[in-house]
């Protein structure tokens, strides 16, 4: 039993009385106040004495032990043949007296307004920058100059409290056995200042094309500005907000006296003009495309800054195969010679299973025209939004046997929606208004099952809801909304893939500088849509590439393949679409005018007009019929207790391009103005000709192609070729 003392209080136990002795049984637990300020002490003397011993551990580098900047470099998917890299490290050091003094004083204001007062880590920038971002006013940072030079080449850019205390420590160490003019220039040397630059030197070369020593008082303004994000902030990129970093930095240097108020009124408000960004050599020709691709999904989807995937020395495989990637520039090379100096095609493969890109045509030169025709530009659909309309019937119990009438003319509300050859098609099946593009059945269609199922059903396949133009209007499934090529790929490819959606994507994995993969690209592919819906699609769409359809001999041999033309009004643009369960594949094509602005297709090849079901379907076929050689042909599955479609070949015909003649308008490698065109009303695949006579039903094919068999499910055969 625990001792008392005449007063009754336990009595004092001399040296470590915990749990205390004469209490309670709870009582005892609770410490006393020696005890409590006894192990605060404690631990605030270990915290001292590990900082101590950490500060004192912790050596400076010199600059040559710096974690200096690495290319990143991509390969195809081998993982051996190299595609390319991001950018070339740019880094050319001077001395603090080649810099501008205008341009020392500018990243002063702008990164650490108390550089020449603190001690390498301010406390009074660091709790301004809390108090900030808790009051919901403009997030910022509190590091001082030093602590971002020590964060960048020192301890890199991880933001765990490990890294950032170890960041502040090599600051105060810094500050201590560095002159501020020291710290100063080599800030300056080693920063990025985007464009692929490091160091004020590169950088000024890179905006100004002068040397540091000569940037004027606007020039350092605008540089010193951009630097806490200067690629997103690049005058280029983004002017408003580099202005208004402009803007803040002259306020900034005149408050704190680095320039007289003269100088503040005579410099020019407006920011500067920069010079037009330089382009990677490794990034001509078609290359460029498939890199810049590569860096934007590291930096959108993979998390990755500029920074990191310009100078991080990572290795990425990429998921393009070198076969299949120069089939493609090979199929659109090969166009008809006539082809306008203006006209171009974006194109885009994948492997519907995964949604690894397997092939990508951006473009003819990267070096030329910096805007990406398969993740930039976009085109009216046309036709090829009849899939929509499609699925959308097909849930409400439609199938290829479903009749339907197909008038000239059919008129909905003040909008009259006409065929393209002017035709009244009586009542046809909704296989054949599908292979053959009638537009007046998917109207009357669309107008029954419900314009907004259509657009859902649109959603539902993959594209995004905030496509320009999308809507639940009736004429939505004429496809008078604009997408990318990257975006029918997906909805392309989850229909080869029997309704599971794979999300479309260049990089297969990243690794970093030991080998490690930080990285690997999303492979998994979810239902989106029904199985069997998608089934009885396929029957239908495989009609497009046979029974005359728009498409028809620009499918593969033995390979089943099914999938949509669109052309808009104009036309604008062209498209087509094709898959097998293997490979999907999207075509389309658009015409640049002069100034920028979108131009009407311009027939060339020996065609009255440009339509998707011929020349971009010369580089479909083209393309897969290499990119299937090496498969072997497999069948669609088809919806249950249905017996197969017959699957009729006819080859495509060779083009034998006339004498080019000379283009009516000077070529232009600018992009179009607008992402979305302004046109006319929609119509669909066909050009604008005068009908054609019906052929007799009982017309036998040329003697060198078989008669494609009409469909079991084609409901009063009518010739074919009404949209091509």
């Amino acid at each position: 039993m625990a001792t008392s003392t005449a007063s009754g209080k336990p009595k004092r136990v001399k040296g470590w009385n915990y749990p205390r002795a004469g209490y309670g049984p709870v009582h005892r637990w609770v410490p006393s106040w020696r005890v409590v300020v006894g192990s605060f002490l404690a631990f605030v003397a270990l915290a001292i004495g590990g900082v101590v011993g950490l500060y004192v551990a912790t050596k400076i580098p010199e600059p040559a032990d710096f974690a200096l900047a690495q290319n990143t470099m991509t390969y195809y998917s081998d993982g051996t043949t190299k595609l390319g890299t991001f950018s070339e490290v740019n880094r050319d050091s001077v001395t603090l007296d080649k810099m501008s003094p205008f341009v020392q004083h500018a990243v002063i204001a702008s990164e650490d307004r108390r550089f020449f007062q603190n001690n390498g880590v301010d406390l009074k920038g660091i709790a301004r920058a809390f108090w900030n971002n808790v009051r919901g006013l403009p997030t910022q940072g509190g590091s001082t100059l030093t602590q971002q030079y020590a964060e960048r080449y020192y301890t890199g850019t991880n933001a765990t409290l490990v890294s950032k205390a170890k960041e502040a420590l090599l600051a105060l160490k810094i500050d201590q056995n560095q002159s501020k003019e020291q710290i100063l220039e080599k800030y300056l040397n080693t920063i990025y200042f985007g464009r692929g630059t490091y160091g004020i030197e590169a950088a000024a070369k890179a905006y100004f094309g002068v040397s540091a020593k000569d940037l004027t008082l606007e020039q350092s303004a605008l540089i010193a500005g951009i630097i806490p994000a200067p690629s997103a902030w690049d005058p280029e990129i983004s002017p408003k907000r580099a202005q208004q970093r402009y803007e803040r930095v002259l306020n900034i240097m005149k408050e704190d006296g680095w320039i007289t108020a003269e100088q503040y009124n005579a410099a020019d408000k407006t920011m500067p003009q920069t010079i037009p960004t330089a382009t990677n050599e490794s990034l001509k020709g078609t290359t460029g495309y498939l890199v810049t691709t590569v860096k934007a999904e590291m930096i959108n989807q993979a998390g990755f800054t500029e920074e990191e995937v310009n100078r991080g020395g990572y290795t990425i495989t990429t998921t393009i195969d070198p076969r299949m990637q120069k089939a493609l520039e090979i199929a659109v090379a090969e166009l008809p010679a006539d082809r306008p100096k203006n006209n171009y095609v974006g194109a885009v493969s994948m492997n519907p299973t995964n949604g690894e890109i397997v092939a990508l045509y951006g473009g003819a030169d990267y070096s030329k025209r910096q805007r990406n025709l398969v993740t930039q530009d976009r085109g009216q659909g046309g036709s090829t939004f009849k899939v929509f309309g499609l699925l959308a019937a097909v849930r409400e119990g439609w199938g290829p046997t479903s009749r339907i009438p197909a008038p000239a003319s059919y008129k909905v509300g003040n909008t009259t929606f006409n065929n393209v050859d002017g035709r009244d098609h009586g009542i046809v099946s909704l296989s054949r208004a599908t292979a053959q593009s009638i537009n007046t059945p998917f109207i009357i269609m669309n107008e029954k099952v419900g314009a907004d199922k259509a657009k859902q059903a649109a959603i539902d396949l993959g594209l995004p809801e905030n496509t320009p133009g999308l809507d639940s209007r009736v004429g939505n499934v004429l496809g008078s909304a604009s997408p990318r090529p990257i975006d029918m790929i997906k909805v392309f490819g989850t229909l080869a893939n029997d309704g599971k959606q794979a999300t479309p994507h260049i990089i297969r994995e990243v690794r970093d500088r030991d080998g490690n993969v930080v990285y690997s690209g999303p492979t998994t592919a979810n239902q989106a849509v029904d199985a069997n819906q998608v089934r009885t699609m396929n029957q239908m769409m495989q009609g497009v590439y046979d029974w005359g359809g728009t498409a028809e001999g620009k499918g593969v041999k033995d390979h089943p393949m099914a999938g949509k033309t669109g052309t808009s009004s104009g036309p604008w643009s062209a498209w087509i679409g094709g898959y097998t369960p293997q490979l999907a594949t999207v075509v389309d094509m658009i015409q640049v005018g002069p100034k920028g602005e979108e131009e009407r297709l311009t027939p060339f090849g020996g065609e009255t007009q440009v339509a998707g079901g011929n020349l971009p379907g010369i580089v479909m076929h083209e393309y897969m019929s290499i990119a299937l050689a090496d498969m072997d042909p497999v069948k669609f599955p088809l919806p249950e207790g249905k017996e197969p479609p017959p699957q009729p070949y006819v080859p495509a015909p060779k083009y034998k391009a006339p004498p080019s003649p000379e283009p009516t308008r000077e070529p232009t490698t600018e992009a179009p103005k607008q992402e979305q065109p302004q046109a006319p009303s929609p119509t669909s695949d066909a050009p604008k000709q005068q009908p054609k006579p019906a052929p007799s039903p009982t017309k036998q094919a040329p003697k060198e192609q078989p008669k494609p068999a009409p469909s079991p499910t084609q409901q009063n055969p009518a010739p074919a070729g009404n949209n091509k």
